[in-house]
């Protein structure tokens, strides 16, 4: 696609845990834990107007769901914050001077006072009902390897609870997770393409785990999308699990868009503008069908409805994303909504054992060919699953409808929930505003002393060309790579990020295990010059459970010569091929045992 044609508009929303001594805004460790939790209870939640007399639309979608909240704590590791049983303590320091610097960064500017702010959320991950969050700057701009990266908020905020499982309307959460503090980063809407969105959020996150006041690990940094187009419409794409999907989230949301339009642009030439809600009991029409689906819903004393969707033939199928379709958006807003499992449509029948006959049969009952079918045995979820699909049925003509979508692991998306509004946010009453002080903005510098430019420039001027400092940068090595530099001072820096890049990753695609021991091990030897360059894959590749790399050495005769031992053997050499031709020969003939640098010195120095 000519995304610039399209007019395409991306922007992220970068959430990074911190690495703190406690909670945001108790005195708990920041701790995940997996042994049995200390008690249980359990909440429902209930929706009430904001402090400015009004509900969100996300907030009522949530509500309508009528779930129970399972709650999981631990007595050493959760206190009564978590569990909404006490006020929130002020917040962290260490924290709040984290964000500070990550502001600084970025160069954002910071508010004089940062005040604690509630935002509705009811899906049971916060037992308050809301997540508390602190706006501290906006309005940044950076130019970092080479992008140009508007930051229009960064924010404070509490992690919600961890999501443990789910049982019909029973959702079970975990409470260690709940009030870890995170940085939230949100840029500016950008014009680049899919895969220099990609590069932008790697850029965002390492900016800030580069300081060390960032988690590591899986889960630790989760990252939003925001995607539209010419004619489009903002959509908020949550919980894109990996970077490196970020180009095909975007490449295919832009596609649903423009199927959307194109979708719009037909009903409008048809002259369809408005679906009224009509719906008509077809279970006679299936009475002997051999249909699992349909038999299944008919033999626990369910029904089978039809709703007209008049003007919609062979749109219904039409594919807005890979795999998906008009019809699969439908179902998705029907299993948002409802406890239904879906739905079928016209466009995709006979199939699922409905033959053709049924087909005719449902059509001549409601007097149109193009129809959706809902199938349940409770009369209320029927009739809210086709006010939904006659809702949806009457945003088509407009085109594309904002929402919260979810990623798919194949970067496909569904409906998650309606986009929020302005009602979802108002003050926190317990919590005075806080002050950015002088004394604040001081320890913030000195985390923002060391930045992704900087850390760049650091090991390029160890001798790691840009290219191999960026996959170090990029890579899970970089703590180890600056321990390992710091200990085995005789090793040059770029041996050891070579070794840890890629010869580690090309042993394990063979199939070897090199852990860290061995690794260690190896640096060890050749810090202390048992060991060439040119022998670590072979002794890494050949070491025994346990075995020091030195003994491996030992018994694969891969042990390095004295510098003796060489200029003897480069002159012997020399004599023989030739003084130009003589570094080529040793290293194939005493390749692993010999280091390049000794037979270099050896051949300045010879006399012939």
């Amino acid at each position: 696609m000519d995304y610039k044609a399209l007019g395409l508009k991306t922007g992220l929303e970068i959430h990074i845990q911190l690495n703190t001594r406690r909670k945001l805004f108790c005195h708990c460790p920041p701790v995940l834990r997996d042994d049995e939790p200390h008690f249980k209870l359990e909440r429902r939640l209930h929706v009430s107007v904001s402090e400015l007399g009004a509900v969100d639309p996300a907030v009522l979608w949530e509500v309508r769901k009528r779930r129970k909240y399972v709650y999981e704590g631990y007595r050493d590791t959760t206190c009564l914050v978590e569990l909404d049983e006490e006020p929130p303590h002020m917040p962290d320091e260490e924290t709040l001077a984290t964000a500070v610097a990550v502001a600084k960064l970025f160069n954002a500017k910071l508010f004089d006072e940062v005040h604690v702010m509630r935002k509705t959320v009811i899906d049971g991950s916060n037992v308050s009902g809301f997540q508390r969050t602190m706006l501290v700057a906006y309005g940044g701009r950076a130019k970092i390897l080479g992008y140009d990266i508007g930051v229009e908020t960064i924010a404070l905020e509490e992690d919600a609870a961890r999501k443990m499982g789910e049982e019909g309307k029973t959702v079970v959460y975990r409470l260690d997770r709940l009030g870890i503090p995170l940085i939230e980063i949100a840029t500016e809407p950008m014009t680049y393409t899919p895969q220099q969105v990609e590069e932008v959020a790697w850029v965002i996150g390492y900016s800030v785990k580069i300081t060390g006041k960032a988690k590591r690990g899986i889960g630790t940094v989760r990252q939003d999308v925001n995607v539209s187009i010419a004619g489009g419409a903002k959509t908020e794409i949550k919980g894109v699990p990996d970077l490196s999907l970020i180009p095909k989230v975007i490449e295919y949301e832009a596609a649903r868009q423009v199927n959307l339009l194109k979708i719009a642009e037909e009903l409008r030439r048809r002259g369809v503008q408005k679906v009224e809600l009509s719906t008509a009991d077809v279970t006679a029409a299936f009475a002997n069908s051999k249909s699992k689906i349909v038999r299944r819903v008919l033999d626990a004393g369910g029904k089978v409805i039809a709703v007209k969707a008049p003007g919609f033939q062979k749109l219904l199928g039409f594919e807005v994303q890979p795999g998906r379709r008009l019809g699969t958006e439908l179902a998705d807003y029907v299993r948002a909504w409802t406890e239904l499992g879906g739905l079928l449509h016209s466009d995709e029948l006979p199939g699922y054992g409905i033959t053709a006959e049924e087909v005719r049969d449902v059509a001549g009952r409601i007097g149109v060919d193009s129809f959706v079918l809902l199938m349940g045995v409770e009369e209320k979820e029927l009739e809210e699953a086709a006010r939904i699909v006659a809702d949806r049925l009457n945003m088509a003509p407009l085109g594309v409808p904002e929402e919260t979508r979810a990623a798919n692991p194949d970067g496909t998306t569904k409906f998650l929930r309606p986009r929020p509004g302005a009602a979802r946010m108002y003050p926190e009453t317990d919590l005075p505003p806080i002050k950015i002080t002088f004394e604040l903005v001081k320890k913030a510098e000195e985390v923002a002393r060391v930045s992704l430019e900087g850390k760049l420039n650091e090991l390029v001027s160890m001798g790691l060309s840009r290219d191999l400092a960026l996959q170090l940068i990029k890579s899970p090595h970089l703590e180890k790579f600056d321990e390992y530099v710091e200990r085995f001072k005789s090793v040059p820096p770029q041996l050891i990020a070579t070794i840890l890049l890629n010869v580690a990753r090309a042993l394990s695609r063979e199939g070897v295990e090199v852990t860290e021991e061995k690794l260690v091990s190896v640096f060890e030897a050749l810090d202390r010059g048992v060991i060439t360059k040119e022998a670590v894959e072979d002794v890494l590749r050949n070491m025994k459970p346990g075995e020091p790399a030195e003994e491996a050495a030992r018994r694969l005769g891969l042990v390095r010569l004295s510098y003796d031992e060489v200029r003897k053997m480069v002159e012997e050499v020399a004599r023989e091929v030739g003084r130009d031709k003589a570094l080529r020969e040793v290293m194939r003939r005493f390749r692993g045992r010999v280091d390049v640098e000794d037979v270099k010195r050896a051949l300045s120095e010879l006399s012939i």
